[in-house]
């Protein structure tokens, strides 16, 4: 406890000459500054030693922030530190801290405990420490830990961050489960920031919530013998996940602003990009993302056995535009997305695309994506045959007005699915196929319609048929007969009036079955076309 008349320390602290100067600067709220002239030296990460001339025991630094004096007249009592080595383990379990507290360049000798506490703002900058740990934690405003380094892992299960979370340039390795951020259920009341991150192990955000965007641009997460290095299953967001490359020098992705929804950020002309990379499986699933999940410039190198799952995710865009390893599957069973903007080539190849129930309506391709490299994107994500990815880009493509486009693909479909059946099945496919595309362009079904009602026109000319009863019927024509045949449902008098014998009779049979199948297709055309006017 503090002396209440002066607000100087118990003698029984023992306190050292710069732990006195500390408890001076908290009063005052002064920034206690220990580094040396020699730069080299200051750097907590490096390998040089900080003897007591630069070292604090935490046991101060808790009494402080715990119960510490009260402040100078007219001053804020506040915990500034710079280029400080707080020696033992800093505990501050289940305490409420009101001053405000900010350290930069310090050194911890050992975890930080701060489970089940309380902070107004927290900020630890360019700091070293062994571990963090903090579930359950609870701020009012910010948690900073920008440009830190943890050797043994980030604990913040549960906390509850009042305003932003920053963590830019945050070097953090693995704990002893391979957890280099742990976050499950974290709620974050604004930004939550992670650029220029490098994170070894598992982040593991499950059930987490940002209240804004959450931002891991340019970051690297390397996971590569662990199952995952970005595990985040019923993540919501309410505006924008950035897993996307990131400016080096002034580049508008380390600014922190969110763009405008439907607005893909680019790199301005000349600025030098720091891709995001992910060298581990990534898990989205059952996530809900508020404006858009922006995958451009990112790499994922993956292993066999691992994927970027997207299972039910629900956001209204979706960007597509990084680059894709040769191994590792992308899986978007189930997801939702309003527009889907992505490149050829940001897509893996057979056998690595799972789009089975995947939804989107507007499709926005960047670059050279046709109609053929789309199919083949399709195809892709069906090794087997499956009719519903087809039939969901036909549908985008005629609600954008593409309606011979979305033939086409139908089209795709059926001779897709001939190849799953017996011979007989493919014969008869391949016979509609040839005559009229399965009927997705009428157009050819009319063509055969005139070339058989000439042909036949020919052989009825050179072969007449007999009248059913002599002196009775219309006069013979073998326009008229021919179309009869042809065309179905309409009786222009002339098929029954005659009687055809010998090879005539199925001559006449197959213009009549013909005219069926050429009719319908046409007729469907037509009711297309009524359709979309």
């Amino acid at each position: 406890m503090t002396d209440p008349r002066d607000g100087g320390p118990p003698p029984e602290l023992g306190l050292t000459a710069i732990e006195q100067a500390m408890w001076k600067a908290f009063r005052a709220g002064r920034t206690h500054d220990l580094r040396t002239p020699r730069p080299e030296w200051n750097d907590p990460r490096g390998p040089h030693a900080w003897g007591p001339e630069r070292s604090v025991r935490a046991r101060v630094v808790a009494l402080l922030l715990l119960d510490g004096p009260p402040p100078l007249p007219g001053r804020v009592t506040a915990l500034k530190l710079n280029g400080v080595q707080i020696t033992g383990t800093l505990d501050l379990s289940g305490g409420r801290v009101v001053p405000y507290v900010e350290m930069h360049n310090c050194r911890f000798e050992q975890e930080v405990l701060l489970p089940e506490s309380q902070f107004t703002t927290l900020r630890l900058i360019a700091c070293s420490l062994p571990r963090l740990e903090a579930a359950r934690l609870r701020t009012e405003g910010d948690l900073h830990l920008p440009r830190c380094v943890v050797q043994r892992g980030i604990r913040l299960t549960d906390a509850q961050i009042g305003t932003d979370l920053l963590l830019n340039q945050l070097v953090v390795r693995p704990d002893r489960r391979g957890v280099s951020i742990a976050a499950d259920g974290m709620s974050v009341g604004q930004d939550m920031q992670a650029e220029m991150m490098r994170s070894y192990g598992e982040l593991s955000m499950r059930a987490a919530t940002i209240g804004v965007s959450l931002s891991l641009r340019g970051s690297t997460l390397s996971n590569p013998h662990g199952r995952r290095a970005f595990n985040a299953p019923q993540l919501t967001v309410e505006r924008t996940l950035y897993l996307t490359g990131a400016g080096v020098g002034g580049y508008p992705f380390t600014t922190g602003t969110t763009p405008p929804y439907g607005i893909t950020t680019t790199p301005q002309h000349g600025v030098r990009t720091q891709a995001f990379e992910c060298r581990g499986g990534v898990r989205l699933d059952d996530g809900r993302f508020g404006d858009a999940v922006d995958f451009s410039q990112a790499r994922f190198a993956l292993e066999a056995d691992q994927e970027l799952s997207l299972r039910r995710i629900q956001t209204p865009e979706l960007r597509f535009l990084g680059e894709w390893a040769q191994r590792g599957r992308v899986v978007l069973s189930g997801a939702r997305v309003s527009n889907l903007v992505d490149r050829y080539d940001s897509w893996p190849g057979p056998g690595s695309l799972v789009m089975a129930g995947f939804a989107y309506e507007t499709l926005i391709p960047l670059g050279h994506f046709p109609l053929a490299l789309r199919l083949e994107w399709v195809a892709a994500a069906t090794p087997e045959y499956a009719p519903e990815p087809y039939e969901q880009l036909a549908g985008a493509l005629r609600d954008s007005g593409e309606d011979a486009d979305a033939r086409a693909v139908l089209l795709a479909k059926q001779r897709r699915r001939r190849e799953t059946l017996p011979p007989a099945g493919k014969a008869w496919g391949y016979l509609q196929d040839w005559m009229v595309a399965y009927g997705y362009r009428p157009g050819r079904a009319a063509v055969w319609m005139a070339v058989l009602w000439a042909a036949a026109t020919v052989y009825f000319t050179l072969r007449p048929v007999p009248p059913l009863k002599e002196g009775e019927g219309p006069a013979w024509n073998p326009w008229l007969y021919a179309l009869d045949l042809l065309v179905p449902v309409i009786d222009l008098g002339q098929g029954n009036a005659w009687r055809p014998t010998g090879l005539t009779q199925w001559v006449v049979a197959a213009l009549i079955l013909l005219g069926w199948m050429l009719a319908t297709t046409v007729a469907a055309g037509a009711s297309r076309l009524l359709r979309r006017q």
